[in-house]
C-alpha cells in the first residue's frame, strides 16, 4: 500500500463524523496544506531539543524528515506519524558532556540505542507485544519515564534560567497560558509560539533596558542576529556558534564508548513507551487494528534514530503534537506526512534557518525547558494513572521509590576511578532489576498493574500522549 492513496470523496474536507483513513487522501492542495500544519506542530520541540543536547538543529530538522519517510515505509503507511527530535536522551547527553564526551560520543551512544530499539521491534513483531508487558509493566515504565524527565531539573536551574530569569519567567507564563487558555490548533503549537514570543521579548528588553550582565561579569545583548545575515540560504548543515560561545557541530561520524552507551540505554524504555502509546492512540482514533504493526513502529523509530545519529543528527520519536493535528482535522492520511517530511528536508538544507534557530536566547530556552522537562516527568505519572497502577502495593511502591530518588538525585555507584553508573542509568537498573527480583515473592493481590494487561504507554480515554501541546 506504500505511496498509494485513494481519493477521499471529492477530495474536500471531510463532513462532520467523516474520517480520512491512512490509505486515503484529500486533494493535493489540501494535503499540502495539512502537511504544512504538521511541520508547524513538530517544529518547536524538534529544534529546541537538539540545541539543548549540543547538536545541530538544522541537521536535526533535515534528518527528522528523512527518518519520517523511513518510518512510513517500514510500517507500510499503516501508522501516520512524524518522527521529531526525542527528549528521551537529553539528560544522557548532558551526562556524557559532563564526563568530557564530545558530540560524536553523544551521537554514537544514541546510535546504539536506536539499534537496540530496532531489535526490540523485530522481537515484538515475531513474538508479540505481551513480551513488552512482562518486562516493562506500566509501573516500571512510568517510573523510568518520570526519572528521565525530572533528572533534567538542574539543567534548567543551573544553566538556562539564570542566563536571563525575567525572560525565562515571561516565556514560561506565555507557554502555560497558550497551552491551557487558548483552544484548538494554536494550543498545540504553544512551544513554537513561546519561542517566538520569548525572542521578541528579549529584543524588547535589549531595546528598553540594554545589554544583560553575564555570570562572568561581561555585558552582551540577549539576542544577536548577525550570524543569520551572514549565513547562506542553501547549503549543508555546518557548525553553529551560539551566543554563549558554545559550538553546535555539523554533520559528523559517531564514536563509541561503553560508559556513554550505558547512559543512554534507559532512554530506549521511554521510546518504547512513546511508540506504544502513539500506536494505541492512532488505533483508537482510526478504529483500525494496528497491534500487528507495533513491532514495525519500534523498528521504524529505531532505524530513524540510528540513521540520524550516524550522520550527527538527533534521536527521533513519534510526535504527540501531530496526533493533535490529526484529531482536530480527522485526517489520518500518511500523504500529509510525506509532504511534511519533504518540507522539513528543504528547511534542513538552509544554513540561514540553522543560524536563526541558534539565535534563540538562553533565557527563552529556560522558560521553554521548565515546561518541557516537567511534561516529560509527568508523562510517567500519566502512564501510572492510565493503567490504574496501585501504590497500595509495596511491589509498586518500594522498588520504584528507590529508583526514582537515585535517578532524580543523580546518585552514583562508583566501581573504579574510570567507571561508574549514575543518575538515569543507575535509577533505571535499580527500578527494573529490583522490581522483577522481588516480584516472584509478592502476594497475588500485590500484582494489580499486571492484572490489567495494559501495554506500557497505552493511552487512556482522552487519547493518551496526544493530550496537551508538549506531551512527549
Amino acid at each position: 500500500m506504500a505511496l498509494k492513496w485513494t481519493l477521499y470523496g471529492d477530495g474536500g474536507t471531510p463532513p462532520p463524523g467523516g474520517v480520512v483513513a491512512p490509505d486515503q487522501r484529500l486533494s493535493w492542495p489540501r494535503t499540502i496544506g495539512l502537511g504544512a500544519q504538521h511541520v508547524v506542530a513538530m517544529f518547536g520541540a524538534t529544534f529546541v531539543f537538539p540545541v539543548i543536547m549540543g547538536l545541530n538543529p538544522q541537521l536535526a530538522v533535515l534528518m527528522s524528515g528523512i527518518a519520517t519517510i523511513l518510518f512510513l515505509l517500514i510500517v507500510n503507511d499503516k501508522i501516520p506519524s512524524y518522527l521529531g527530535t526525542s527528549a528521551a536522551f537529553v539528560a544522557a547527553a548532558g551526562a556524557i558532556r559532563a564526563q568530557g564526551g564530545e558530540s560524536s560520543d553523544v551521537t554514537g551512544a544514541i546510535l546504539v540505542a536506536g539499534v537496540i530499539l530496532f531489535l526490540i521491534g523485530v522481537l515484538v513483531h515475531f513474538v508479540g507485544g505481551r513480551m513488552i508487558d512482562k518486562i516493562l509493566p506500566p509501573a516500571v515504565t512510568g517510573a523510568v519515564v518520570m526519572l528521565i524527565g525530572f533528572n533534567l531539573a538542574p539543567v534548567v536551574a543551573d544553566l538556562y534560567w539564570p542566563a536571563d530569569q525575567w525572560t525565562a519567567l515571561a516565556t514560561m507564563v506565555f507557554v502555560i497560558v497558550v497551552s491551557v487558555v487558548v483552544r484548538g490548533f494554536i494550543s498545540r503549537i504553544a512551544v513554537l509560539l513561546g519561542l517566538i514570543f520569548g525572542t521578541a521579548f528579549s529584543w524588547f528588553l535589549d531595546t528598553v533596558s540594554g545589554p544583560i550582565t553575564a555570570a562572568d561579569g561581561s555585558e552582551a545583548d540577549r539576542i544577536n542576529f548577525s550570524a543569520v545575515g551572514a549565513a547562506e540560504w542553501i547549503g549543508f548543515p555546518k557548525s553553529i556558534t551560539l551566543a554563549d560561545g558554545s559550538v553546535l557541530s555539523g554533520a559528523h561520524l559517531p564514536t563509541f564508548s561503553a560508559t556513554f552507551i550505558l547512559l543512554v540505554i534507559p532512554g530506549v524504555i521511554a521510546l518504547v513507551a512513546e511508540n506504544a502509546g502513539h500506536v494505541k492512540a492512532v488505533q483508537e482514533m482510526t478504529k483500525r487494528d494496528l497491534n500487528p504493526y507495533m513491532g514495525r513502529a519500534f523498528m521504524g523509530d529505531g532505524a530513524g534514530t540510528a540513521l540520524a545519529s550516524f550522520v550527527g543528527g538527533s534521536p527521533t520519536t513519534t510526535y504527540a503534537e501531530n496526533i493533535g493535528v490529526m484529531a482536530a482535522t480527522r485526517v489520518y492520511s500518511t500523504a500529509a506526512y510525506y509532504v511534511a517530511a519533504v518540507v522539513a528536508i528543504l528547511f534542513g538544507f538552509s544554513p540561514k534557518f540553522g543560524a536563526l534557530v541558534s539565535a534563540v536566547p538562553s533565557g527563552v530556552l529556560g522558560g521553554i525547558t521548565v515546561v518541557l522537562y516537567g511534561m516529560i516527568g509527568l508523562l510517567g505519572a500519566k502512564i501510572w494513572v492510565d493503567n490504574k497502577v496501585s501504590f497500595g502495593s509495596p511491589l509498586n511502591l518500594v522498588p520504584l521509590a528507590a529508583g526514582l530518588v537515585i535517578g532524580i538525585g543523580d546518585v552514583a555507584l562508583k566501581f573504579t576511578d574510570n567507571f561508574s553508573i549514575a543518575g538515569i542509568a543507575l535509577g533505571t537498573i535499580v527500578t527494573i532489576v529490583a522490581y522483577h527480583a522481588v516480584k516472584p515473592f509478592a502476594p497475588a493481590d500485590w500484582l494489580g498493574d499486571d492484572a490489567h494487561g495494559a501495554t506500557a504507554g497505552t493511552p487512556g480515554p482522552t487519547g493518551g500522549p496526544a493530550d496537551g501541546p508538549v506531551a512527549r
